[in-house]
């Protein structure tokens, strides 16, 4: 992996910040859940619950798809 160095604001928590880059790089599929738990410094569990937390699907779906699939069944 490479690595950035980035500026970000005094009252921006690095680790909080790090965390939404690895949610969002795995939401768009530019991070497999290994390389985004990596990232963030989690084991792959850990990190599947932050997803839950952030409201990022394992499966790709957005919340609206599995709602919209509830009520067609």
């Amino acid at each position: 992996m490479k690595t950035v160095k980035l500026q970000i604001p005094d009252d921006l928590d690095e680790k909080e910040m790090t965390l939404l880059l690895a949610t969002q790089l795995y939401d768009k599929g530019k991070l497999s859940l290994g390389q985004a738990a990596n990232l963030i410094g989690m084991d792959k569990e850990e990190f599947m619950d932050k997803l839950g937390e952030h409201e990022v699907s394992l499966f790709g779906e957005t919340i609206e798809d599995i709602e919209k699939d509830l009520k067609d069944e």
